[in-house]
Formats: C-alpha cells, structure tokens, sequence
C-alpha cells in the first residue's frame, strides 16, 4: 500500500503530501470492546478563570495540580491566560514540554478556539482562510510541545446568510485547515459544539465531506442531551461517528428554571432554563449510556474533564479540586 496521500484543495491549487501514519497518530475505534481503555485527562480550562468567581492558574501551578489529583494527562488551553502561540518562542515551547515530560504527563492535545462562520457578512474577508491560518500556528505550537491532536470547532449560525453557504464555509475552512495541520503531523479533533453540524448525522455528513484523514471527531454527550435525545439515540450517536471518534470531553450539568417577570400582568413568564455544572454523576447527562458506547465500539481516545461553566458550589480551588477529584473516582466504575 503506498504510504503517501495527496490533498488537492479545490480552491487553492495545492498539493500536500505527508505520510499516513503520521496523519492517522490518533487511533480511531477498533469496533471491538475487549479494546476499550479509561484513560483521563484534565482539561486546563477548568482552571484558567473565564467564569465569574473561577480561580485561576497559570500553567505550572495546573500542571502540578493536575498530577496531585492523579491524572495521566492534560488537555491545555491553547489562547491566553494559557498557552497562547503569541506568548510560547521555541525556547518556551522547549521548556514547557521539558515541564510535562518531567511530572510524568502526557500531553494529549491542545484545545483551539475556532469559528469558520466568523464575519461572513463581510464575504471580502477571507475569513475561512484566516481561521485555517490560526489552526496551522496552533499545530505548530501542538508538534513542538509533543502532541498530535489539536481540537477545534466548527462554526455558529449566523442571521441573514443561508445556511447551505454557511456549512460550504465549514467544509472550505476544514479542508484548509486540515491541510495546515497536516503539515505538522497533527490530527484535528472537530467538537460538537458549534451550530453547524451540531447533530451525529450531520456531523458525520460534514466529516465524510471534508475527506481529509487527519480531520476526525471529538464527539461529547453534552451536545445530544441538550438536543433532547433519549438514552438508545445517545448510543446511536457514538455508533454512528465510530470511524471517526478520537476523543471526547465528560462534564455534567443541572437545569435551573428561569422566569421574567411581567409587572402589566401581575405574572411571570417562563424563559429558557439555565445550565450550571455540577460534579459528574450527579447531573442530566446520562453518562452509563454515552461510556458503555464507548466500549462498546473499542474506543482508544481518552476522556477529558472540564469545569467550564458556572459551577455549583462556587469557582474556589477547593471546589475545583473537588470536583476533579469525583470525576476519577466516578469514572474508575467503566474500568
């Protein structure tokens, strides 16, 4: 079998070639269950602060924490006040896998922040070329540290642009993007949790599209239950996105009813439920199901924890840790 692919972008005119096995580092489901190992990460989202009252720590100190708590790996930020490619020189780079090779983590992936629907009101700009731009820096960044996966997002919705346009934009960026990382050796890992291609069959419709070999799926339970689906639609999700799974992130969360009120009626009017995380297993995120999936098709990714919402309790560290520390002991019963 020849052990070279080459990409011809439809709108570029360009030719990449790179090995195979480099492009498919990132093992996709066996489909047999014997195969199926828990492996945890700690996502460094859950210490970088973005939610009122969440405390904050800079790498070094998420680092440690992570190892304090037992966890086998991190996933980390890949934007300020974390690893952001504007900060990280070679000799950072050098120095922080230095770090993480030294406390014994694995590194299993950096998280970027994509949306290839951005500025679509403005067709002149080519934004989809930026953002593929942006995902060739963080790959970059991503082999220098000594990772293969990159995880990214799709795009949202915009008012007032079709919607056929916008997925062509999703698949154009994708495809570019693909291409960048490819360069680098780095699998990108599309999350469902942008609009576009939020559900399992459009997402898998998206990922046959975009064709590129390192462009899979960090598929979460998060997106499907807020979607409404039942326990046997959840496993279908996981079945169907099989070929294409690499990785995926576990939180849970509560609904908390919301009212306005309206002083012309003496009454209240129900608005959309808020969501507030809480430690896993005590949330609606039906995780039996989604992790019995998992094994179900021998996934070989691992399992991500992140605390990025509002969570009960408050945002102090012993909270955090707490949380982090319940996952693990939640998780241990899949073993």
């Amino acid at each position: 079998m020849h052990t070279k692919i080459a990409y011809l972008l439809a709108t570029g005119f360009l030719v990449l070639e790179c090995s195979l096995s480099s492009l498919l580092a990132q093992k996709t489901p066996t489909g047999n269950p014997a195969d199926f190992k828990v492996k945890t990460c700690l996502h460094s989202v859950s210490y970088a602060g973005f939610w009122p009252g969440q405390e904050r720590l800079n790498v070094d100190q998420f680092l440690l924490k992570a190892r304090e708590l037992g966890y086998a790996g991190v996933i980390l930020v890949a934007k300020r006040p974390h690893v952001s490619p504007l900060d990280y020189d070679q000799a950072a780079r050098r120095k922080l896998k230095a770090r993480i090779e030294e406390l014994g983590l694995k590194l299993v992936g950096l998280a970027g922040y994509t949306d290839f629907t951005a500025g679509m009101d403005k067709p002149g700009i080519p934004n989809a070329e930026i953002q593929a731009a942006y995902v060739g820096e963080l790959a970059h960044l991503a082999r220098d540290l000594g990772t293969d996966m990159l995880r990214i997002f799709t795009g949202y919705e915009r008012p007032g642009i079709p919607y056929d346009q916008q997925y062509a934009q999703v698949v154009e960026g994708l495809r570019l993007a693909g291409a960048r990382a490819a360069e680098y050796g780095e699998t990108l890992a599309v999350q469902n949790h942008h609009d576009i291609a939020l559900h399992h069959d459009s997402m898998r419709w998206l990922l046959e599209e975009v064709n590129l070999p390192n462009v899979r799926a960090a598929w979460d339970a998060w997106s499907p239950t807020l979607e409404g689906l039942s326990p046997p639609e959840l496993r279908e999700s996981v079945l169907r996105m099989q070929p294409y799974l690499v990785h995926t992130t576990a939180a849970d969360y509560v609904h908390l009813p919301r009212f306005q009120y309206l002083p012309e009626l003496i009454n209240y009017k129900e608005r959309e439920d808020l969501l507030r995380a809480v430690p896993m297993g005590e949330g609606i995120i039906d995780y039996r199901t989604f992790i019995g999936a998992l094994k179900e098709i021998g996934y070989q990714g691992y399992i991500a924890y992140e605390l990025c919402a509002p969570l009960q309790g408050g945002g102090s560290l012993a909270n955090l840790d707490s949380c982090a520390k319940k996952f693990l002991d939640y998780i241990r019963q899949f073993e």
